[in-house]
């Protein structure tokens, strides 16, 4: 064996705790009086009528031999309470502006037929309709989001939605919804004006829209709701920013209670990738694309600033998450894709964007819910499988309506082929029993990374954690193997001096639990 000098090895071991130590992330956690509080909404969901998300998804029908509850999947309702879903997205997405709500009530067998224009061009029998999804969210606890219908719908048409599902008195609509067989009125609050007015929803321009936007809003008069209705504007693409600042400087303040925002972690339009089989660089490319969120919202949100400086009108991303090349074999109109570990990765650095941000973003869509894009859940006839973005949203379920803790690090870098990211993401927060969650994931696909957390003034000591994590980042749930990604104790950790050091794997999502 070779003899290496003294002064040598001396300069060796040094230069290797130096690079030791600069590889070692700080992250700074402090309590704050005037943080905001993580708006549960934010963990919202979507379900539109598209491919297999609602027929063949969520409702399967009464007479199924799948245990159901008026139609729906008795295993999706379980899943769905297990992740505390705060509020979902109905019935669309593009399909919202082509959908007429009277034709999906009264008895099922008198109801006409539709074709999806937008998703398949399949024919629809309009069975799951306006009752079956309020009685749903009843039944989850979930505040339901109605997308109203401005592209080929009328302004009466959206009135007569409200007062059907919320007017308590009697009322041409409220008589037809007690005929119907619901007494009470489920009083929604949520409402959307249209989506994507900018292209399925009509092609509009700004200005146009913002005029439309108080037409269909000053007829939506509802006396039942405490604080009345939130309605909410069809928002920008992306970096749009004309469109948010067109809408802000051209709707009243008084008459908005949300902006929307979509933002989908797409490679190239015309050529997505596949869900599983995908290289480093798609994943890097994904992940560049998913990071984008943070720039959005705080430009957009600077924009809002402007118009709304008390941050009285929320930004709503009410669609957000990957998009792949359908899986080989399935309707292209379907959108249906696998769900791998890049997804879980994926997820948790959006919400932890979210949280930081809670101040104006206060609700969010993952966009889907069931069979449809990154789904929560996938289903095969009687099968059903958790998907690992599920996973990672129900350990980050405990953020929902807890006190932002604001949380600073300088992020080490996550480098390919000359490019870099940010390979850390976190936030945290404090829940009204006083425990404090801090989430932290690792972009990173090949190097993990150590991390030192300063808990000295937030007076936690014993903690407990949870990680989800793979052999592969192209790992997913099957239907055969249903259970190869799930959240597992983590204990590689230790607090020495008030100090919590760590090593996050490579692609992983972590929540540490501290009281």
């Amino acid at each position: 064996m070779k003899k290496i000098p003294v002064l040598l090895l001396f300069v060796l071991i040094s230069t290797q705790n130096i690079f030791s130590q600069k590889q070692t992330t700080i992250i700074s956690v402090k309590n704050s009086a005037e943080a905001p509080t993580i708006n549960r909404n934010i963990y919202g969901h979507f379900a539109e009528h598209l491919g297999r998300s609602i027929y063949g998804g969520f409702f399967v029908g009464d007479t199924s031999k799948i245990a159901n509850t008026n139609g729906v999947r008795n295993d999706i309702i379980e899943a769905l309470k297990k992740l505390k879903i705060p509020n979902l997205r109905w019935p669309g997405g593009c399909f919202a502006d082509t959908y007429h709500w009277k034709d999906g009530i009264g008895p099922k067998e008198d109801r006409p037929t539709m074709v999806n224009k937008w998703w398949g061009g399949v024919t629809e029998d309009n069975s799951f309709g306006t009752h079956d999804f309020l009685n749903l969210c009843e039944i989850l606890g979930a505040e339901p989001y109605l997308s109203g219908n401005v592209g080929s719908g009328t302004v009466q048409e959206l009135s007569d939605w409200v007062q059907y599902t919320n007017f308590g008195g009697k009322s041409p609509m409220s008589d037809l919804r007690k005929k119907n067989g619901k007494d009470a009125p489920w009083k929604v609050k949520i409402w959307g004006i249209g989506n994507e007015a900018w292209g399925c929803g009509g092609n509009m321009k700004p200005e146009y829209y913002a005029g439309e936007y108080r037409k269909y809003a000053t007829f939506m008069a509802d006396w039942e709701n405490t604080g009345g209705l939130m309605r909410i504007a069809s928002g920008a693409s992306d970096a749009d920013y004309n469109w948010t600042e067109t809408l802000m400087k051209n709707i009243p303040l008084n008459m908005l209670g949300g902006v929307a925002m979509h933002h989908y972690s797409v490679i190239n339009w015309n050529k997505k990738g596949d869900a599983v089989s995908f290289s480093e660089a798609q994943y890097f490319a994904t992940m560049k694309e998913a990071l984008k969120m943070e720039e959005l919202i705080t430009k957009h949100g600077a924009i809002m600033d402007q118009y709304d400086p008390e941050k009285k009108i929320a930004l709503v991303v009410d669609e957000w998450g990957g998009w792949y090349d359908v899986e080989s074999g399935t309707n292209p109109g379907f959108l249906y894709q696998q769900n791998t570990m890049r997804d879980a990765v994926l997820a948790g650095a959006t919400l932890n964007i979210f949280n930081n941000h809670a101040n104006r973003v206060r609700m969010a869509n993952l966009a889907q819910c069931v069979n449809v894009l990154q789904a929560v859940i996938l289903t095969d006839k009687a099968k059903m499988i958790l998907t690992p973005t599920y996973h990672v949203m129900q350990m980050y379920s405990v953020h929902q309506d807890a006190k932002l803790v604001p949380i600073s690090f300088e992020s080490p870098l996550y480098t390919y082929n000359g490019e870099s990211l940010p390979a850390l993401s976190a936030s945290a927060s404090k829940d009204k029993n006083g425990l404090l969650h801090i989430s932290i994931v690792n972009v990173d696909s090949k190097k993990e990374n150590k991390i030192s957390i300063a808990i000295n003034e937030l007076g936690t000591r014993n903690f407990k954690a949870q990680i989800l994590k793979s052999l592969k980042v192209q790992d997913y749930n099957s239907f055969d193997k249903p259970d190869r990604i799930q959240p597992l104790d983590f204990k590689a950790f230790e607090i020495k001096k008030g100090i919590l050091e760590l090593t996050i794997p490579p692609f992983s999502v972590i929540m540490l639990e501290g009281k």
